[in-house]
């Protein structure tokens, strides 16, 4: 679990630069930096994406009803199960614990920045990765962006984004012990599919960042899963 608690920690010391540092910076500054990483997310999911649809050896669709499929179904029960509601109230409860009941800003921050650094490729392949072969390269990388991400978030969204480490280290941290259990499921295939979803929804928190949250893509996480179920589907879609 090396680069989960490097994933981790990279969180929480972006997050504590930010909250004990984050005055040195201007407004104008922190949107401006707010907005290139948001227009970085969008193009590392439009990378994500494109790189498999322009390279799909599975099927000559190039995943494009994949993807309208696993967003339209992953969405339905997402909304049904409202997982955006669970981590507003543990934000919620995070802010009580926390002594930050004033904060009205605390669970906006937590919640935006738990979905831009728990969603995505990097961290479910790279948490695959460290548990399979112990290489723990890619979540080194994402470690690295997570921190300038989480320090910029925290100056504009505020200290609720720190906490956004919790979700990292229980979601990343299971997917790596579970890694040896879920290796004879995930085939190449799989990790595909899975991939170009996960770059879908990065494009759309992507979106939220630049033009404010609007979309609830919490509730799309089902998508990943249905994803990983239509690898092992007799249907081209």
């Amino acid at each position: 679990m090396i680069g989960t608690l490097i994933n981790t920690g990279a969180i929480v010391v972006g997050g504590l630069c930010g909250h004990f540092f984050g005055r040195l910076l201007q407004e104008r500054h922190q949107e401006t930096l707010t907005m290139a990483c948001g227009v970085g997310t969008i193009f590392i999911g439009i990378a994500g994406a494109m790189n498999y649809m322009l390279h799909n050896e599975y099927f000559p669709s190039g995943g494009s009803m994949l993807v309208v499929i696993c967003l339209a179904l992953g969405g339905l029960l997402g909304e049904i199960l409202n997982i955006e509601h669970g981590f507003e109230r543990f934000g919620e409860w995070l802010k009580q614990k926390t002594g930050n009941a004033g904060d009205t800003g605390f669970v906006n921050g937590f919640v935006t920045a738990s979905l831009t650094v728990c969603i995505g490729a990097m961290a479910i392949v790279g948490a695959i990765q460290d548990g399979l072969t112990q290489d723990w390269s890619t979540l080194g990388a994402k470690a690295v962006l997570d921190l300038i991400i989480i320090l910029v978030m925290t100056c504009s969204l505020g200290k609720g984004c720190i906490f956004s480490a919790i979700p990292v280290f229980l979601w990343e941290g299971a997917l790596t012990l579970l890694a040896s259990a879920v290796k004879p499921v995930m085939t190449e295939q799989a990790m595909s599919y899975l991939s170009l979803v996960g770059s879908v929804l990065i494009f759309c928190v992507g979106l939220n960042l630049v033009w404010g949250r609007k979309i609830r893509v919490a509730n799309l996480l089902p998508a990943v899963v249905i994803a990983v179920v239509a690898a092992f589907l007799p249907i081209q879609f």
